[in-house]
Formats: C-alpha cells, sequence, structure tokens
C-alpha cells in the first residue's frame, strides 16, 4: 500500500460542456502548488490523486493544495489492492482503539463482485472481530468512519476523513481585476474573495514616501505575497501621489481631502488596469465603514471611473466578518502592523461625509489633473511576486 491524497473539485462539475476549461485552468493551479515537491499528480475519473511523494512530506503538501481554489475536499489516503482482505489490513490502521465506526463504501468498477453495502458488511464485521468487542457500529453518529473506493484498475482507496478544501472556482477562468491593495485589513480579504471567484488578480498600492517608510512598502509587499498564495501568483504596482497630495493640502478645502485623492486613485487605477488588460476594478470598501464609504463617497469615486466595472465584495460585511476572513487566510497579523499608509497623511480633523459632486468638482478645478496623473505614472514600479 501507498499513500496518496484524493483532490475532489468543487462547482466545477456544474459546468456541462464547459468544463474541460475548467479543469484545465484547475489542474495548472494544482501542479503549481505542488511544483516544489516530487509528486505526482494524476486525473482519475473526476478526481485527481496526489501519489509517489515522501509520505514525510503529506501534511506540508496538503497545506499547499488547501490555498487552490476549485478544490473542494481532499483525503489522505491509502492504495492498495481491491482484494478484501488487503482493504482490512489497510482499514485496521485507521482504526480508533475503541469507540463506534462505520464503513462506507463506493464502488466505481462495477465488475467487483460486491456491491457498495457488501463491502461495507463484510469488511464491518472483519473490523468487529478484529476488536474484540472494543468497538461497535454505529450508522448515524459513529465516532470515525472507514471509508472505500474500489477504483477501476483493480485498486482501492481506503482512507477516514474529508478535509475541506478552499472550494469556489480555479483562477484564471474569470478574467483579470485589478485590487487597489492598502496595507489594512479589508483590500487583501476582497482580492481573496474576488480569486475564489476564478478572478486572476493584479495589485495596485498607492504610497506616499517620504510622509510613509519604506517598512509601509514592504508591508503590502507582504500583503501581496500573502494574497499570491491563493492566487497562483500576482503582480505589485506601486505609485507615488506624494505630490498629488500636497497639491491637494495646498490648493483645496480640508475636508474634501480624502474624497479628491480617492477620484485620483480611480482615475490612475482605472488607466492602469485598461494597459495591464484587466477588467474591472476591486476594492476593500465596506458601506459605512470610513467616511469615504459612504454611499455618497462611493458614488463620486465612481464617477470618474469611466470603461471598467468597480467591484467591492466587502460592501455588506461588517468588520468582525472581515477580520474572520482576514485571520483564516493567514493576512490579519500583518495587515495590523502599525506602518502608515498614504490614506492618513494630510488627514483632516472632520472629513466630508456625504461630499457633493457639484463641490468637488469646483475644488477640483483648482488641480492640474491630467499633468498630476501623468507624473504619478512616472513613479509607478512592478514587482512580481
Amino acid at each position: 500500500m501507498k499513500k496518496v491524497i484524493i483532490i475532489r473539485y468543487s462547482e466545477i462539475y456544474l459546468k456541462g460542456k464547459n468544463r474541460g476549461f475548467f479543469e484545465r485552468a484547475f489542474e495548472t493551479n494544482l501542479r503549481r502548488a505542488i511544483k516544489d515537491f516530487d509528486a505526482e499528480l494524476i486525473k482519475q475519473s473526476g478526481r485527481y490523486l496526489v501519489q509517489d511523494f515522501d509520505d514525510d512530506c503529506a501534511e506540508e503538501i496538503m497545506e499547499k493544495l488547501k490555498k487552490v481554489f476549485g478544490l473542494h475536499t481532499m483525503s489522505l489516503a491509502y492504495e492498495t489492492s481491491a482484494d478484501l482482505n488487503d482493504i482490512f489490513e489497510v482499514a485496521k490502521t485507521l482504526c480508533k482503539e475503541e469507540g463506534t465506526f462505520k464503513v462506507e463504501s463506493h464502488r466505481g468498477d462495477k465488475r467487483y463482485p460486491l456491491t457498495s453495502v457488501e463491502i461495507s458488511k463484510k469488511l464491518g464485521g472483519m473490523l468487529l472481530d478484529y476488536a474484540k468487542g472494543k468497538l461497535s457500529v454505529d450508522v448515524h453518529t459513529p465516532s470515525f468512519t472507514i471509508r472505500v473506493d474500489i477504483r477501476e484498475n483493480n485498486r482501492a482507496l481506503v482512507f477516514g476523513e474529508f478535509i475541506e478544501g478552499a472550494n469556489g472556482m480555479p483562477v484564471g477562468t474569470a478574467g483579470k481585476g485589478l485590487l487597489l491593495l492598502s496595507g489594512g485589513i479589508d483590500s487583501p480579504v476582497a482580492g481573496h474573495m474576488m480569486a475564489k471567484r476564478g478572478m486572476t488578480i493584479d495589485c495596485l498600492h498607492f504610497h506616499s514616501y517620504p510622509y510613509t517608510n519604506m517598512q509601509a512598502k514592504e508591508k503590502v509587499v507582504d500583503l501581496a505575497r500573502i494574497l499570491s498564495e491563493y492566487t497562483c501568483g500576482t503582480k505589485l504596482y506601486t505609485v507615488k501621489v506624494t505630490h498629488i497630495q500636497e497639491a491637494i493640502h495646498e490648493k483645496c478645502k480640508p475636508q474634501y481631502m480624502i474624497t479628491i485623492l480617492r477620484r485620483f486613485m480611480y482615475r490612475i487605477a482605472e488607466r492602469h488596469a485598461l494597459r495591464i488588460h484587466a477588467t474591472c476594478l476591486i476594492t476593500g470598501e465596506s458601506l459605512g465603514q470610513v467616511a469615504s464609504q459612504t454611499i455618497e463617497g462611493m458614488t463620486s469615486s465612481n464617477s470618474v471611473v469611466e470603461q471598467l466595472p468597480v467591484l467591492r465584495p466587502l460592501v455588506g460585511f461588517d468588520k468582525n466578518e472581515i477580520i474572520e476572513r482576514s485571520v483564516k487566510m493567514g493576512a490579519y497579523e500583518t495587515s495590523i502592523l502599525p506602518f502608515e499608509d498614504c490614506c492618513t497623511v494630510f488627514l483632516p480633523d472632520f472629513p466630508a461625509i456625504r461630499p457633493q459632486i457639484s463641490e468637488i468638482l469646483k475644488e477640483e478645478a483648482k488641480l492640474d489633473i491630467e499633468g498630476l496623473i501623468a507624473e504619478a505614472f512616472e513613479s509607478i514600479e512592478k514587482i512580481v511576486i
């Protein structure tokens, strides 16, 4: 017998005639996840097997696979012959010393001489004899389950647990989005959620060096690296907006500082998205969370985006829900590191909560919008992660 990892996919099975496209993307992402291990990935009747790996690497491989979107469940299994005695020898190693159990069987090979029910009954009886009264059968609420999958090649897979995967759709099957990545909690979660729906994610970060230090930039690089574990890699673009903030601070009313800055960010983001062939912008905004995230603030930001949709996957989430997702994806401890981002520079005491477009346009008329945007584009840096 040898250890294998059984991989089952999520929504792909619903895709009908297009299933092949999604399966190929899923397989590509699986191979990328295990590329650092000496292991083989094979497709087998609507599922995948990882095999021929060092047993000591099994847990590490599964941790990598947990971050592949499209993966529904996986199981660490033993592959053996379909002979019932060989299956029994494996099942013994999965038994607890005492408690209740049941056997679940699936007969993928219909030529096998026993039905699924017969396999379960016979194997269950053999285990009861082996346990000598320490185990009993409970088909409703067992303390553990032995699962047997008879395959077409006269082999059997024997395992105990289903390990939850990331679910969703394979990254690379739903276009590309440009994530406005700050150094906070929300935007990495927003990128993670869109990647779960199959979207390839590139990131754009605005910084205000020297008002913000290089540690703040490194923090964002680290967040992009964490996100990239789910997105099959990413490209992080950084843009300096110090000159824009200084111009707004000098010429515009302070209560509109954040609103006007965000409008610049959206203009820059859309133009850059079109350059890299992204089809939407993604932000971590949640309705009412801060002054710039009122419906009026979002409307103001959206009004400068001319061609692309702006996706806000967190718009209806409260902060606790976002934090829970941040913790689960492994970004929270990095997100809360105390390094300032550009939005904290020249922060007014009383930012406008419900900015009116007419007032914003009057303030923006004081600025050389195109000149400031052109200067920002001269500062773009690209980091491949």
